[in-house]
């Protein structure tokens, strides 16, 4: 009987044997090997590309920080995505994360140094940290690299308005504006260093310009009415101011401007409320609480001048205006020596006046 079982179990045996995987050769494992990668690379990429497009998405709806993070998971997916390493620079700028914008910028030109707008980026970013230097460097890169785009003329120009170098600035917004007719913060920006040079005509067209090739911003039209107002067209002014509030009814710095025009026209009661809602608008904003100050001198309402003066310096410890209008108050109170330190602190902070109180006062 025992062996009537030895062929069925040679049988078994047999197939047991055949049953197993047989060794693939070096070449087969290679070609193996090859199929897996492809395939991890291949969902890597589209990983990387579902988060990137979600990361342009996020963007466009203005959440810097969702697409920050999108950009990052893009950027871990493919190591290699120079797109992504760029927007998330774009949106750190965004974001005001200038530190990070061009720790990205560093990483992107190390993989491609011959990204321009690379460039361009990464001198936002040291201009938003305040290292001039280095911005102006990264700003005639890109301008070497890609002489065609207008945001790196713009840019520059605002760089040497930020330096006090007004015609500088000029001659970099006159290059935006030639390249790019219709930009219209290069007209605005280029307005605003005639202004500083007190060439008011040539100011108020910029800003006129910019006004007809963008009606919807009301920072132009403000600063039409500041010009205006230097120039003593009240009318002119109050018609801007008006224009600005109209297009923009939380912009408290135009209803601070015109409370400031009515109270040169002596209008202090229409001043008063402007005042008073530019600081229902922005309780942090000084000068709105130092233009009151100078008011209520005005009405000879001493004491509420020094409280409104003590407000705008509790809000901006730095502005001078402030204590020059509290050491104005302080010497109708009588306090000469309160009156004296106030005019000395204005004038260590540049303020004419306030030398010019102290010299002739505490001298």
């Amino acid at each position: 009987m025992k062996t009537l079982f030895l062929p069925v179990l040679a049988v078994a045996l047999s197939f047991a044997a055949f049953s197993q995987p047989e060794e693939l050769t070096p070449r087969e494992q290679a070609y193996r090997d090859s199929i897996a990668a492809l395939n991890n690379q291949n969902a890597a990429i589209a990983n990387s590309q579902e988060a990137y497009n979600s990361g342009i998405s996020q963007f466009g709806q203005k959440n810097y920080e969702a697409a920050i993070k999108q950009f990052a998971t893009s950027i871990q997916y493919d190591p290699h995505f120079t797109a992504a390493y760029y927007n998330k620079a774009i949106a750190e700028n965004e974001a005001g994360k200038f530190g990070e914008a061009r720790e990205t910028v560093d990483k992107l030109l190390a993989i491609d140094p011959t990204y321009a707008k690379a460039y361009f980026q990464r001198g936002r970013a040291y201009q938003g940290l305040n290292n001039y230097a280095n911005s102006e460097k990264d700003y005639e890169q890109s301008i070497k690299m890609d002489p065609s785009n207008p945001k790196a003329y713009y840019n520059f120009g605002t760089l040497r308005f930020m330096q006090q170098d007004y015609k500088g600035a000029i001659s970099y917004f006159d290059k935006a504006i030639q390249l790019d007719p219709e930009f219209a913060y290069a007209y605005n920006d280029r307005g605003s260093c005639y202004r500083m040079l007190e060439q008011y005509p040539k100011a108020v067209a910029d800003y006129e310009t910019a006004a007809r090739k963008n009606p919807n911003l009301a920072f132009v039209l403000n600063n039409i009415g500041t010009t205006k107002k230097n120039m003593k067209d009240y009318s002119g002014a109050l018609a801007a101011f008006n224009r600005a509030i109209s297009i923009d009814p939380g912009f408290y710095m135009a209803y601070n401007n015109r409370g400031v025009t009515l109270m040169e026209q002596g209008k202090t009661d229409d001043a008063v409320r402007d005042f008073e809602k530019a600081i229902q608008l922005n309780p942090d904003y000084a000068p709105a609480y130092s233009n009151l100050s100078a008011i209520y001198f005005k009405r000879k309402d001493y004491k509420k001048s020094k409280e409104n003066a003590d407000k705008a310096i509790a809000k901006d410890p730095a502005y001078a205006e402030a204590y020059v209008n509290r050491g104005i108050a302080r010497e109708m109170l009588r306090d000469l020596n309160g009156a004296c330190e106030d005019w000395q602190k204005a004038a260590e902070m540049g303020s004419e006046t306030g030398q010019q109180l102290y010299s002739s006062n505490c001298n």
